[in-house]
């Protein structure tokens, strides 16, 4: 935040010599440096925004407040805020002629845009313009913006303007022109193919800028193709030898070090060129040897020199005397106080312990100092060399390091690494079987399920193939070895998935196999394994096959075999359970204690776990079916690569039309409305409750509701007995009014929102001496105890010092599989319900409605509402109690019972009278106040024959649900025209 404020302080006070600051941007500046809180910043910050989008909107601004206004628009970007409301201000102030605006401008577009913004089109020409100016400054800044703003569509724009400015007569020009071919080239290599060779023109330069400019491309290009560069090998070590003599001017030097910078680079690419070349290498001997011991040690960029001198020294051929000048090196980062320089010691020692693996001896106490270490990453790098200097004498000691580290720490990313690493080695270098086990074992207990699945895949085939060159009798005993380690396992709590596998899969295959241990007894842990973890699917699948196997083995040997209790209860469980996978295995247990000791030998053989298993991929076997299939008309079987390219619509069409388009949209024209047919209507057995009632359904159902449906009767006469609707609204329909709020239910969702904060901090310490540090402070050696004595000479000690390697042979036999590890999986159909023809969204249907006897009158409502002119119209009234609802529990009673609710709801015809009117509504009023069930018939109203009558009547139906509040005679002329 101090240096926020300084660089705003130094922006607004007009360092390169222009206007001056003004209060406001101070106080600006001083707010945001002494803001106690996020949100007292963001607020600060809100407020500012909104000035300024009010300010910028001024068409007359003065050019030195404009020039404020964008430095302050910056300050609102670097903060995160979004500032793009001013972009194009600073866009049109890198048009402006005043250099001091026009480096304004462009320090602020390429700090605002990014090379795919819109707005980058508009300064292309100002870019292409400011490269050919007198002034170098503009120029300079015209390059700064091409490196940040120019992507691969526009590098034609500007190509010739910038390889025209490396001859130019300013070395900063020269040098930012060598920069910008150099991005150039990283985002089109193709583009400036033609132009490498300015590069090596550029190498040659009077100025140690540009040449040190030229050092950056010549490092990517040489990572690319190294030989296309080997002919440069002289001329880096000669300007890498004048550096070093200090030929340089005073200026490149950094706390007292000749162009330091330069020299990392130089020794990075010589490094690429020496590799596994004697004679490029041979060259660069004596300048590396005078580098170690000009290199002033006492200084931060001194030790970077030499590191980066001893990876120098790796990566070329080796030479004898500078690895023993790397060794010295080494071993005074390795003394040293500082936590920065024991970890460049201990990843310079892992760099040279591949080419002098003797070299960790010197270091051993050292080494074990590091990996007892408290810093956390210092140890992580320590085991990382262990890693890599790992061989048979010492492998024990270091995976037990490594596993005790991985138990204490809770990172799971680093847990899972240390885990592979430890699996690694045991494969590569264990001494015998029985610790390679027991590693394992150690492994999956502690890192649980962050092992690799296919840890426990390779170990069951090594303990099933075992060493085949050291006998039967190794393999039976490693067998057995591991029978009596998982039975002392199994009992832990919490064991991970896989690892219950293997131990299922080796208790099933080998569990009995020497005889030491009863079949019951294995069974009855495998039982136990299943309940403890019966949450885990796959756990109790390798159970249940595993006591498959021990039954079929006990079969096989002509033994009597006795399920025990919780093994039958188990079974009897699975045989119900909703998994396919552990039903078919609980069902082919059943089967397979049912067959004879003969039947089971050949399905279950014993040890049959390594045998190999022809697989017939072309399913040969089913040849005669398929042809069987096609002589009696079946289709024939189309690949997927053919059916992904099928092109021929025609095809595509004829199996569309095989299929129901119910659910498809239709984009023919409506018909218009058909006369309904009349039917008769069957009386309504008096068991049916009051409020369930059988309608007629019409041919084409329009209206769609979920969770209920409508009572209905078909056209054959048959009723369906279905939920009153009363007052929901229809779907095609327009919307209902209801009588009353309380009449009318609305239901509204909430999506629970979760603020999540994603923004993570992360408190890092890092421990920098400000002190030079010593490498000869210790004065006295201190006494080292006889653990760690012991130690070095297990890690460092004993053996030869070459790597030895073991693969296992089970490596080598990956066509081995066992059938005890494999799933047979349930096919499982689904069946599509038939699908119902295609809705007509016009043709409402008649539906009629009957009600129970209305606790309201409904004639008092509709009293005054219908006259002479309004009875020839079709219409429908609906009357409603508006506080209750229907009871859903009554449609389980078969007898009447209370009404809870009334519906009316009667067809009109256009050719009926007042009286015929009048008289039929008397008639309902009367039976339904006896609390009969009405059925109002169909056939008794007609639409008529004529269209237009047809349409207005479906025009009045869709107004259905309209309950009136009062008895306000213009209600429904209001509502119905």
């Amino acid at each position: 935040m101090e240096q926020l404020k300084t660089i705003g302080r130094e922006l607004a006070m007009g360092s390169q010599g222009g206007f001056g600051q003004s209060k406001e941007f101070l106080d600006l500046i001083k707010s945001i440096g002494e803001a106690r809180s996020k949100a007292e910043e963001e607020r600060i910050i809100i407020h500012e925004m909104e000035t300024l989008k009010r300010r910028l909107t001024d068409p007359d601004i003065p050019k030195r407040k404009m020039k404020e206004y964008i430095i302050r628009l910056v300050y609102v970007e670097m903060l995160g805020h979004d500032a793009s409301f001013g972009y194009i201000h600073a866009v049109k102030m890198t048009h402006d002629d005043n250099l001091l605006l026009k480096r304004t401008g462009y320090l602020a577009v390429t700090l605002f845009l990014n090379e795919d913004h819109d707005l980058i089109i508009l300064i292309v020409n100002t870019i292409q313009k400011d490269l050919k100016s007198d002034n170098y400054l503009i120029v300079c800044a015209a390059l700064n913006a091409v490196c940040r703003l120019i992507n691969e569509e526009t590098i034609p724009a500007v190509l010739p303007q910038v390889v025209e400015l490396l001859g130019h007569s300013k070395e900063a020009v020269r040098k930012k022109a060598i920069m910008a071919l150099h991005r150039f080239h990283q985002k089109s290599p193709s583009s400036v193919s033609h132009l490498l060779s300015n590069f090596r023109k550029r190498l040659c330069d009077n100025d140690p800028g540009v040449m040190g400019a030229t050092l950056c491309p010549f490092f990517d290009l040489i990572t690319t193709d190294v030989n296309s560069y080997k002919d440069l090998v002289v001329s880096f070590v000669s300007i890498l030898k004048q550096v070093a003599e200090r030929r340089l001017p005073k200026s490149y030097d950094y706390h007292q070090m000749p162009a330091p910078f330069i020299q990392i680079k130089l020794l990075k690419i010589l490094a690429l060129l020496g590799a596994g070349d004697k004679q490029a290498s041979e060259h660069m001997y004596t300048v590396v040897g005078d580098i170690f011991k000009k290199c002033d040690p006492l200084s931060n960029i001194g030790n970077a020199v030499l590191y980066q001198s001893i990876c120098c020294v790796s990566s070329i051929y080796p030479n004898p005397k500078l690895l023993e000048a790397a060794a010295d090196v080494i071993s005074r980062f390795l003394k040293s106080d500082s936590h920065n320089l024991k970890y460049m010691g201990i990843d310079a020692l892992g760099r040279l312990i591949k080419l002098s693996p003797d070299i960790a001896e010197q270091h051993q106490l050292a080494v074990i100092d590091c990996m007892e270490d408290p810093d956390d990453t210092l140890k992580r790098k320590t085991f990382e060399l262990l890693y890599t200097m790992t061989k048979s004498t010492n492998v024990e000691v270091i995976v037990n390091r490594m596993i005790e580290y991985m138990i204490s720490i809770t990172d799971h990313h680093y847990k899972t690494y240390i885990a592979s690493r430890c699996v690694k080695l045991a494969e590569e270098f264990a001494p015998n079987n029985h610790w390679f086990i027991q590693t394992i074992n150690k492994v999956f207990e502690h890192a649980g399920d962050l092992v690799n699945i296919k840890v426990a895949h390779d170990l069951m085939r090594l303990i099933a193939e075992g060493f085949r060159e050291d006998g039967d009798t190794v393999d039976s005993e490693l067998r057995s070895s591991a029978v009596e380690s998982y039975l002392h396992i199994i009992g832990n709590p919490k064991l991970p998935s896989a690892f219950l596998q293997v131990i299922c899969w080796v208790l099933g295959e080998y569990g009995t196999a020497d005889g030491k241990y009863s079949a019951s007894y294995i069974a009855g842990k495998l039982c136990d394994v299943a309940e403890a973890y019966s949450n885990d699917e796959s756990v109790k699948a390798y159970a249940v096959t595993a006591l498959m196997k021990v039954y079929a083995f006990e079969k096989m040997s002509g033994r009597t075999v006795d399920m025990l209790p919780e093994c039958q209860s188990l079974i009897e469980e699975l045989s119900a359970s909703h998994s396919t996978d552990l039903q078919q295995r609980a069902y082919e247990l059943q089967a397979t204690i049912g067959l004879d000791a003969q039947a089971v030998g050949n399905i279950m053989p014993a040890d049959a776990s390594c045998e190999d298993i022809e697989i017939d991929k072309d399913l040969s076997f089913l040849n005669n079916y398929v042809q069987q299939s096609l002589e009696n008309g079946a289709q024939p079987y189309i690949p997927e690569s053919q059916r992904s390219r099928m092109d021929d619509i025609s095809n595509i069409r004829s199996l569309d039309q095989r299929e129901t388009v119910s659910h498809s949209l239709r984009f023919e024209a409506y018909e218009l409305p058909r006369p309904p047919v009349p039917t008769s209507i069957p009386p309504i057995s008096p068991a049916i409750s009051a409020e369930l009632v059988p309608v007629p359904e019409p041919h084409h159902p329009r209206e769609t509701h979920q969770s209920t449906s409508e009572p209905s009767v078909s056209d054959d006469g048959s009723s369906q007995i279905k939920l009153r609707l009363d007052g929901v609204q229809k779907k095609w329909g327009r919307p209902t009014y209801s009588s009353s709020p309380a009449s009318s239910v609305s239901t509204s969702t909430s999506t629970p929102q979760k603020a999540v904060n994603g923004v993570s901090q992360v408190d890092s310490t890092s421990t920098v001496s400000s002190k030079p540090s010593t490498y000869t402070s210790r004065t006295a050696e201190p006494e080292i105890s006889l653990e760690k004595q012991k130690l070095a000479a297990s890690l460092f000690g004993g053996g030869s010092s070459k790597t030895e390697k073991r693969a296992p042979s089970a490596a080598h036999k990956t066509t081995k599989t066992h059938h005890g590890a494999n799933k047979v999986h349930a096919a499982k159909t689904t069946v599509s319900p038939p699908q119902a023809p295609p809705p007509d969204l016009l043709d409402l249907g008649e539906p009629t409605v009957t009600s129970s006897a209305p606790s309201i009158d409904p004639f008092k409502q509709l009293e005054g509402l219908l006259d002479e002119s309004q009875v020839s119209s079709t219409e429908n009234f609906k009357a409603v109690e508006p506080n209750k609802e229907s009871d859903f529990m009554d449609l389980f009673y078969g007898t009447t019972m209370s009404v809870q609710g009334s519906n009316f709801v009667d067809l009109l015809s256009s050719n009926k009278d007042d009286l015929d009117f009048t008289s039929e509504m008397s008639k309902t009023a009367a039976k339904t106040g006896r609390g009969e069930t009405i059925v109002s018939n169909l056939a008794q109203f007609s639409k008529g024959p004529d269209v237009k009558a047809s349409l207005e009547k479906d025009a009045v139906v869709r107004q259905m649900g309209v309950n009136p509040t009062s008895q306000n005679p213009n209600l429904f002329k209001d509502l119905l025209g």
